[in-house]
């Protein structure tokens, strides 16, 4: 098993223990890992029996350990498949499945694949050779797929562990009839031909990537699960419209955008109407924009030759809309006690603020100055300089 092709079960090349059936990885190497903090915890004898078991990138599993086999995180193991069996590597034991299969949407009462056996040697060399036919079988198949005029993206190859069946993961708009490929396919490489269709969230969350917020992309690392993401949903928490800030790698919208939304669809509830403009003395004043988590509306105040942005608490709005209902003007849009409100800093972004970037600046200057000066008094040719100097008035006032 070559370097390039292990990279795929985890971040880091390490070597397979074939005695012993273990993969040695350390924790959160792998992708769409579970920390399991309850590791140092001493587990009675009996413990659950479901475990979940991960293959290539993000495919993983949940099958019942029948035979009562003292399975660890990092085992080689080979489950039941459909065909024959295929090998994959223990990722998550114990109690922490449950969670897991909630999280999942999946039944404790449901049918289960089983876990047959602890990996053989044999079988984890046959595994080695499947998996180094992966690349070379993609390959192979995208020259298939340009041949055919087919419109569709062979993104990946999944060999199963016992070399008699190939998942092959593809990207496609549009219906794609591939019953001739699927029969090339089967005649050349002797296989069981399945084809999955992904979407480009899946994509992403296979090849893996850094997103703009500087981490690793959220489907590579634990969403398992895609909510839709809607612009009503970026509306709602006032973001930027601008597609290309709003989408991920995948280019569809960003996942994160749903996170904090339940938040910000709570606070907007206590915002008055904002199609409604505000009558006062010094002018009449539109909408523009909102902060929501500070409860702050911002209103441009028309005046007679310029236009002024001001943030109004949501208090202070009310309070006008009501007067404005009654036939009421108020003289101004803002009163003292509603200006200390929006100047109110928050404690904890209070220390950032009060500093400035270049406030070691002036500091720097100074050192700057009394350093050249002492380099200038160090220097010899000055030093004559100044007693010549010196001299010469000495002579002048005698």
């Amino acid at each position: 098993m070559t370097k390039s092709r292990e990279l795929e079960r985890g971040c880091r090349v390490c070597e397979i223990d074939e005695s012993t059936s273990e993969f040695n990885i350390p924790q959160g190497c792998f992708k769409l890992d579970v920390y399991d903090w309850l590791k140092d915890i001493p587990q009675p004898p009996r413990t659950f029996h479901i475990v979940e078991v991960r293959f290539k990138n993000t495919r993983k599993g949940f099958y019942e350990n029948i035979n009562g086999l003292p399975l660890r995180v990092g085992d080689i193991v080979a489950v039941e498949s459909s065909p024959g069996h295929d090998i994959g590597i223990v990722s998550l034991t114990g109690e922490l499945v449950k969670n897991q299969l909630s999280k999942n949407g999946e039944s404790l009462e449901g049918e289960f694949k089983k876990v047959y056996r602890k990996a053989k040697q044999s079988d984890i060399q046959k595994w080695k050779a499947a998996v180094e036919l992966e690349l070379s079988t993609m390959l192979r198949t995208r020259e298939m797929i340009r041949n055919l005029s087919l419109n569709m993206k062979l993104g990946d190859v999944e060999f199963q562990g016992d070399k008699t069946k190939a998942i092959f993961y593809y990207i496609a708009d549009e219906r794609v009839d591939f019953r001739e490929l699927i029969k090339i396919m089967a005649e050349e490489f002797r296989i069981r031909v399945e084809m999955k269709q992904i979407g480009a969230r899946q994509e992403a969350g296979r090849l893996g990537g850094i997103g703009p917020c500087g981490r690793e992309l959220c489907c590579t690392t634990w969403l398992a699960n895609f909510r839709s993401t809607t612009t009503h949903a970026a509306r709602a928490q006032e973001l930027s419209p601008n597609p290309q800030k709003l989408a991920g790698q995948c280019g569809k919208l960003k996942c994160c955008i749903n996170y904090e939304l339940p938040t910000y669809v709570h606070e907007r509830k206590k915002f008055p109407a904002q199609n409604a403009d505000l009558e006062t003395k010094q002018g009449k004043a539109r909408h523009v924009k909102n902060d929501i988590l500070k409860h702050i509306m911002y209103y441009e105040l028309r005046g007679e030759h310029t236009s002024i942005m001001t943030a109004v608490p949501i208090e202070r709005v009310k309070e006008i809309m009501s007067l404005n209902k009654k036939g009421d003007i108020p003289d101004k849009l803002l009163r003292d006690e509603d200006i200390a409100v929006i100047d109110k800093k928050d404690d904890y972004a209070s220390d950032l603020n009060e500093d400035s970037l270049n406030r070691f600046e002036g500091q720097n200057k100074k050192k700057r100055k009394s350093r050249n000066k002492k380099r200038k008094n160090r220097n010899p040719k000055h030093q004559g300089k100044q007693n010549n100097e010196q001299k010469n008035e000495n002579n002048n006032k005698k």
